[in-house]
């Protein structure tokens, strides 16, 4: 078996087979409250993905799943008069939400469900991403192979599982019986994996006539896609390339620079770097967006305009970078104690072969890169979206010390960082994020005739973006006591009402179990087990 390992995940891919590292399937549900013949939510705030300001308290009707109502009962601060309200059934379910605020189900354009590198299996990744109020997921490149997404895609719709709605997007070339070489078999490819049920290809680049012929044929197939420009083929094929052939989206920021260059072609690197060292790797490309064209200059803003011209989506996915401009803080992060498996932490430790595991020798001049990379890099993308273009929200996690659920509300914060109004941060990962995968007819905002996922919170995430962090925000109360508010209360997904809380005590006990059967507790790298 040919092990190939790519910048987001590893691949297990079998010639003349489909053979995978798969994780541990997701067992028979057991959470959730539901279906319901009816089913109310009274009272909420309602934060809706469209960019519209909250507005409230609002009833919330729901029947076999589909929003039937969305109503405004009254006034801020009054009390609500039952006259007005819609009636319950009587077979029907009301929650009492009142005082608490209402989101769209959150959509994570970027999410790897676990890894056996990382020994994180389906429920672990599942109840974590659905703890976070995420209620749709897309898998770039089906690491567990595609037959197995697939499955855990039809039984999540089926509410078989407890999981969120999930779209596989197949690595370009997964499962050939040999390298793709010729457009023409790129063409037959993309179109068998289209029979076999595929929602759309990631690709992390080929030879110019190779993408050209692919996209064109998964376009004509009705498919979307994503690609990371990886620096193999980048200096070939940049993000200009892949949006003028037919591109959904571009995954984090690759390619990206190359397109900005106007003094060079290639990236600045040193004559010793080596791909395969990932130090080198990461190092080097917080070096390369001052490489690139001047923020609002004539060069990178005829790329923008190109890109918007094309209808591009950027798809960012900030936080899976964040520890490359500050190592300590996400080492460090509050929730790896209880949240993050000792398999998952051993895969972060510094390593010569683990992907994301690049700290050889990572301090303040690689940070200071970084951060950098990041001003400029935000700038690009905050001006993108002032301009219209479409933005959405990616995790990545299980990479780089970035934990499923949290890792995505990290990314809410940067998006926030830079320069998104709170509003328009839940825009990118609800409304955003359904049109770039072509079901924003279903999903994205709460409105009637759109299925039931909604995400139910006990704060204002607009006002502190952390109250959705599973391990919520801290605040000092009137009288000096130090509390913990926030975490999602409800995540409704197809109707079915789960406690966010408990899918995460479940998680919790997990993890304890994990540490307990291997007597492991959590040690910073270099230091020593204690006696």
């Amino acid at each position: 078996m040919l092990k190939t390992k790519y910048c987001c995940l590893f691949l297990f891919v079998a010639i003349g087979s489909s053979l995978f590292a798969q994780v541990k399937k997701s067992p028979d549900r057991k959470e959730g409250d539901g279906p319901y013949a009816q089913l109310i939510i009274r009272g909420v705030t309602l934060i809706n993905g469209n960019g519209a300001p909250p507005t409230g308290p609002v009833d919330v009707v729901v029947e076999n799943n589909l929003i039937k109502e969305v109503k405004n009962v009254g006034y801020p601060g009054v009390p609500i008069d039952p006259k007005g309200r819609p009636q319950l059934k009587p077979d029907g379910k009301e929650y009492n939400c009142e005082g608490m605020f209402m989101l769209p189900g959150l959509i994570d354009m970027h999410g790897h469900i676990g890894g056996q590198a990382q020994g994180a299996d389906a429920e672990y990744v599942f109840k974590l991403w659905m703890g976070h109020g995420i209620t749709t997921v897309r898998d770039p490149g089906a690491g567990n192979g595609l037959d197995w997404v697939l499955e855990h895609k039809r039984r999540s719709e089926k509410n078989e599982i407890t999981a969120p709605r999930l779209l596989a997007f197949t690595v370009f070339g997964q499962g050939a019986k040999e390298t793709i070489s010729t457009p023409a078999q790129a063409r037959e490819w993309v179109r068998q994996n289209a029979q076999k049920g595929s929602d759309g290809i990631k690709f992390f680049g080929a030879p110019p006539e190779i993408m050209t012929a692919a996209l064109d044929e998964n376009k004509k197939l009705g498919l979307r896609s994503a690609c990371h420009h990886a620096q193999m083929d980048v200096a070939r094929w940049n993000v200009l390339n892949s949006a003028r052939a037919g591109l959904t989206t571009m995954e984090h920021w690759y390619g990206l620079p190359e397109a900005l260059f106007t003094n060079q072609t290639v990236q600045n690197y040193p004559l010793d770097y080596n791909y395969q060292n990932e130090q080198d790797r990461f190092e080097q490309a917080g070096k390369l967006w001052k490489q690139a064209a001047a923020p609002y200059s004539e060069h990178w803003s005829k790329v923008m305009d190109e890109l918007l011209a094309l209808d591009f989506t950027l798809d960012p996915t900030f936080n899976i970078y964040d520890a490359n401009r500050d190592l300590m803080r996400a080492r460090r992060a509050e929730w790896h104690e209880e949240y993050t498996l000792p398999s998952l932490w051993r895969f972060y430790m510094p390593s010569r072969i683990s992907h994301g595991s690049y700290w050889q020798s990572w301090g303040t001049e690689q940070e200071i890169s970084w951060k950098e990379n990041y001003r400029l890099w935000m700038t690009f993308v905050n001006e993108y979206k002032n301009r219209g273009g479409r933005v959405t929200a990616g995790s990545d996690s299980g990479f780089i010390y970035q934990l499923y659920g949290f890792a995505f509300i990290r990314e809410l914060e940067m998006l926030r960082e830079a320069g998104f109004h709170p509003l328009e941060v839940i825009k990118s990962a609800t409304l955003n994020g359904a049109e770039a995968l072509g079901i924003a007819d279903k999903v994205g905002t709460i409105q009637v005739g759109k299925l039931a996922d909604m995400v139910i919170v006990e704060e204002n995430p607009l006002q502190n973006l952390q109250v959705l962090y599973g391990t919520g925000a801290i605040k000092l109360t009137e009288d000096n006591k130090v509390v913990r508010v926030g975490g999602v209360k409800y995540t409704v997904k197809d109707g079915i009402v789960y406690d966010a809380k408990q899918l995460l005590a479940d998680v919790r006990k997990m993890v304890a179990d994990s540490k307990k059967k291997e007597d492991f507790e959590i040690v910073q790298p270099g230091e020593k087990i204690k006696p």
